[in-house]
């Protein structure tokens, strides 16, 4: 737990970023959160981490918080907050358990966003009220055995058949895939086609041809279920088609750039937990007759994970204000999620050095939060696509 001048420094950063104070409303969802992660996911994270257990009582308990609907309008029982809204909660939930964090994002950035873009109403009044309130968990599927980072080669495909599409094919590593009832999933009308033959669509575990293949067995976030979705001539009514008929690869890249901004706050939120354990740690521990924080090496490794941890914060707090502005932020949460991935990493690997052997253990959480960052440097985009699509906007003439 960061104490009260961390927290304020936190809160006085984000302030300087928006040239004023947060809003009583961003205060607060931001407390409830660190209340949260402090008093209910640190306790558990390493149980779940252990067991390789879905932390369902966590997602019911921020379902009744009105965590589970942050960007759903308020009409549909959302609490009807922004980008910045999201991020502040998604940092603080993170930090107390990736597991928790990544579910809680995945729901509200990768199914809630599109939704509220591209949905018809009649869409948004059928699945944001059960979305919102928790009734259903959401999933995206894009990912395939074949196909991670070449979203434009996807091989599942869609066929219209009067009032229904028929889709056949499987997708992979589908976070939230064997408890989400509802998801957002890719298909293609013709392969040769590439981007301008996917379409969109939000199809439900109900529907005739849907299946839960295997479980992934994770080097970290484990507490997460990743599962392989398998579509077999799977039926999908023609009114759940997600925005226009080969809308689906302009549909995703505008739905990653926020996930990627979401995955941001999970390096974030486990870089600031290896901080946190960091000093919690070199404060109580002696070296050579004084304490290890006064140790010269080890107050620089903390220096520069606190430094980087702020500037990581701060690009994710950017791209989330200039989404929440309707400008355009793919460059931004490129950068975001760049430097935030690679930070939690660094922290996490400067944490078990400070903690020795200690860290080594698996009753310490340095330990869960070492394998836990790795992920964040390959999902919604490795940090080598993100250099390539950061060097594209950059590039004169380019992006």
């Amino acid at each position: 737990m960061r104490d009260d001048e961390t927290s304020a420094g936190i809160d006085g950063s984000l302030g300087a970023m928006l040239g004023t104070t947060l809003s009583p409303e961003h205060s607060k969802l931001q407390q409830t959160c660190r209340e949260f992660a402090d008093e209910v996911l640190i306790p558990a994270a390493d149980l779940h981490d252990r067991e390789e257990s879905y932390p369902a009582r966590n997602v019911d308990r921020l379902a009744k918080l009105g965590m589970m609907g942050i960007l759903a309008p308020v009409r549909f029982g959302g609490l009807g907050m922004d980008n910045l809204g999201l991020c502040l909660a998604l940092e603080e939930i993170n930090r107390g358990c990736a597991s928790t964090g990544v579910t809680l994002s995945v729901h509200n950035s990768l199914l809630s966003s599109p939704l509220l873009h591209f949905g018809t109403e009649a869409q948004q009044e059928k699945f944001f009220p059960r979305l919102a309130s928790g009734e259903s968990l959401g999933a995206y599927a894009i990912t395939e055995p074949d196909h991670g980072s070449d979203a434009v080669g996807i091989e599942t495909t869609c066929r219209r058949e009067g009032d229904e599409w028929v889709l056949n094919g499987t997708k992979a590593w589908i976070t939230n895939g064997s408890h989400a009832s509802i998801v957002i999933t890719f298909a293609t009308i013709d392969p040769s086609m590439r981007s301008r033959g996917i379409h969109a669509f939000v199809i439900e575990n109900t529907m005739p041809g849907f299946s839960v293949g295997k479980k992934e067995k994770k080097l970290g976030i484990r507490g997460s279920d990743t599962v392989q979705l398998v579509f077999d001539e799977m039926r999908v009514p023609a009114e759940n088609l997600l925005g226009e008929e080969g809308q689906g690869f302009k549909i995703a890249m505008h739905t990653l750039d926020g996930g990627r901004i979401g995955i941001a706050t999970q390096g974030v939120g486990i870089a600031q937990a290896c901080l946190d354990a960091t000093v919690s740690f070199a404060e109580g521990h002696q070296m050579f007759g004084r304490k290890l924080a006064d140790n010269q090496l080890a107050s620089h490794k903390i220096a520069d994970m606190a430094t980087r941890i702020e500037a990581a914060r701060l690009l994710t707090v950017r791209a989330a204000l200039l989404k929440d502005a309707g400008l355009p932020h793919s460059r931004q949460a490129s950068m975001a999620k760049l430097s935030a991935s690679e930070i939690a990493n660094d922290a996490a690997r400067m944490a078990l050095e400070i903690h020795g052997g200690a860290g080594l253990g698996r009753q310490n959480p340095v330990e869960r939060l070492f394998r836990d960052a790795k992920i964040t440097e390959i999902y919604e985009g490795t940090s080598q696509i993100q250099r390539l699509v950061i060097a594209r906007h950059v590039r004169p003439g380019r992006g």
